[in-house]
């Protein structure tokens, strides 16, 4: 996929013409603006986290809930140019947010489906499995034993996987947030994304980037892989369409240059920390574009 000039990453949402150009561009579809046309949803509704959201990508235009005006909800409004949009993506949703209000500002995201709503997207499972505290032990445990594998270790020093375990956990929670979405809105199509590379895809780590070790790595990958997986796995088992962003990602990732890289190291001002920069989150609408196509 190639890279998104720099120029094209200052479009917002508002600007549908353009951004429908990049998204196209983007993708290396051959798609055009009357293919996108063809997709156009009545009403659509945006579901999820942070990585949905578009924490730290400027500009953000809901401080509570890190929503930017450039998140992939937002190009894909623009793109298919439904008859209404509500996005209340928020940053730190779980599961339970769904159905639970997570702050003042945010109540339950079930709350904007209703029968009307033809589409629906939704990225959520990351902080079901505790993503934040994840790295912060990673990259705190790596800082001391860069070449061996001390987070891993303290995962599993019982005999068993505890993030494996985790992750397979939250599977009936990833179903029963699809079969709520099927109840209140019972003629859309739902789409489910995974979650685009971190790490590099061949478990390398970058230690001059971020400490995280190099044994951790690969485990933390194959970790990454299995909440996808299991994500994907719900979602066809609940006639939702699961879409990939990891494949197109990988090679994009925190260790990789600014211009390259879709996903931000720790130190950044780009998108929060670990999170898809306005390129990710470009390259993330192009993922759902095409299932929705």
């Amino acid at each position: 996929m190639r890279s998104v000039p720099t120029s094209r990453r200052a479009r917002t949402a508002a600007a549908v013409t353009a951004v429908t150009a990049a998204l196209a561009t983007a993708a290396g579809l051959g798609a055009d603006p009357a293919a996108a046309a063809d997709s156009t949803a009545g009403r659509y509704v945006a579901l999820g986290d942070s990585y949905a959201s578009g924490a730290g990508v400027p500009a953000q235009v809901d401080s509570a809930c890190m929503r930017s005006d450039v998140n992939y909800p937002a190009l894909v409004n623009a793109a298919l140019t439904p008859a209404a949009h509500k996005d209340v993506t928020c940053g730190g949703a779980t599961t339970v947010h769904m159905t639970s209000a997570q702050n003042t500002s945010a109540p339950p995201q079930f709350d904007a489906l209703n029968a009307d709503t033809d589409l629906v997207t939704l990225t959520i499972g990351g902080n079901d499995v505790g993503f934040a505290d994840i790295i912060l032990r990673c990259v705190t445990l790596g800082a001391f034993n860069l070449g061996g594998s001390p987070c891993k270790s303290s995962y599993t020093w019982t005999g068993t996987d505890q993030l494996a375990a985790t992750v397979d956990a939250t599977a009936p929670k990833i179903a029963a947030a699809i079969d709520g979405i099927r109840q209140r809105a019972p003629k859309a199509r739902i789409l489910v994304t995974g979650y685009p590379a971190i790490l590099p895809d061949n478990g390398t780590n970058c230690p001059w980037v971020v400490t995280i070790a190099k044994g951790d790595a690969p485990w933390l990958r194959d970790t990454h892989k299995r909440l996808n997986t299991m994500i994907a796995t719900q979602a066809a088992a609940r006639g939702a369409v699961y879409v990939d962003t990891y494949t197109k990602s990988v090679g994009r990732d925190i260790c990789k240059p600014a211009g390259t890289r879709w996903m931000e190291p720790l130190v950044t001002n780009a998108a929060a920390p670990f999170h898809p920069n306005a390129a990710g989150e470009r390259a993330m609408a192009d993922a759902v574009l095409a299932a929705a196509r």
